[in-house]
């Protein structure tokens, strides 16, 4: 494969993955053992006994998401009218009390030179989501990481979910949703874009509920 054919297909398809400094699942086990027992669970017991192991894998499942490549193609039609994913998935964990909240993000944007293979608005969401978060920043991370990598003259986002540190302690506000929005380019400059956006994004919400 020739220099050129390389750098264009990095450049149409570049690899996106987490900086981290890895997972020690031996220290983390020890780590739930020792959180189990100080709250007063009988490790002996035969149904706790695997629960520390089981319980640090599945927080590295939560917290680790795996790499993939940000796929793009030239906009040969020169699209350039609102495209918009609505309902995506989305798990991630609280950072302030390590318990999951659970929703859909909605994206949006404006093509310009390039359009984004589909299935990475779904990648995106799920690796931005595979950390300890808040949603306010994981809304701003996905705008952010689109406005960066596909370069479009307008994206938006809005993420909708429910927060278990909400619904299954302290106040105990079962079904209440928090809605955030992140808007770059045209979708935050211009009235009319901005507001077709977010009526489409709200009518889904409205339809779906």
């Amino acid at each position: 494969m020739s220099q050129a054919l390389t750098e264009d297909r990095a450049r149409c398809r570049p690899r996106i993955c987490h900086e981290s400094p890895g997972v020690d699942l031996e220290r983390a086990t020890a780590a739930a053992a020792a959180l189990l027992d100080a709250l007063g669970l009988d490790l002996h017991d035969e149904n706790i006994a695997e629960t520390p192991r089981r319980m640090a894998a599945a927080y590295v499942e939560m917290l680790s998401g795996p790499p993939f490549d940000f796929t793009t193609f030239p906009n040969t039609e020169g699209y350039d009218e609102l495209v918009l994913v609505q309902d995506i998935p989305l798990r991630s964990v609280c950072e302030h009390h390590m318990l999951p909240f659970v929703g859909v993000a909605h994206i949006g944007y404006l093509p310009a030179d390039r359009i984004l293979g589909l299935s990475k608005f779904a990648r995106v969401v799920e690796f931005f989501s595979r950390r300890a978060q808040t949603q306010e920043r994981l809304t701003k991370q996905v705008a952010e990481h689109l406005e960066q990598h596909l370069s479009p003259r307008g994206v938006g986002v809005v993420v909708e979910a429910e927060h278990t540190c909400m619904s299954l302690r302290g106040v105990r506000a079962s079904g209440a949703r928090t809605v955030t929005s992140a808007l770059f380019g045209a979708l935050r400059e211009d009235p009319s874009t901005r507001a077709e956006f977010l009526s489409l994004t709200r009518n889904g919400r409205q339809a779906s509920s």
